[in-house]
């Protein structure tokens, strides 16, 4: 009797793993022929309008974020609160400050290299 059950809860097992996959590769294909369409839908549409046909791209260039970086912290130190307790320029280069941050007495401010 155990060897029919554990055969069984393997049979079982095995099924319903498979269905997974299945569902899952029947899933991956509906969204490639679904952008598949989209994409031929745009080129048809290019054609009929006398448009070239454009590919899609991701125009994110990796190189742009470290160049902001880089350009973001060397952009100069802060300096002396003024009388408003603010640092000039502090807050348009780093957003938004702490409340009180200006008050603190036991540090002293330096430029940021």
């Amino acid at each position: 009797m155990k060897d029919v059950l554990t055969g069984l809860v393997r049979v079982l097992l095995k099924t319903v793993l498979m269905l997974a996959g299945l569902l899952v590769f029947v899933s991956l294909l509906a969204a490639t022929l679904l952008l598949l369409g989209l994409w031929g839908l745009r080129a048809l549409w290019a054609r009929l309008t006398g448009r070239p046909v454009t590919p899609w791209v991701l125009r994110v260039d990796p190189r742009q974020a470290f160049r902001a970086a880089r350009q973001g912290g060397a952009a100069g130190g802060a300096s002396a609160p003024d009388v408003d307790g603010a640092a000039p320029g502090l807050l348009a280069r780093r957003g938004p400050s702490v409340p009180g941050a200006f008050e603190v007495t036991d540090v002293e401010p330096r430029d940021v290299r």
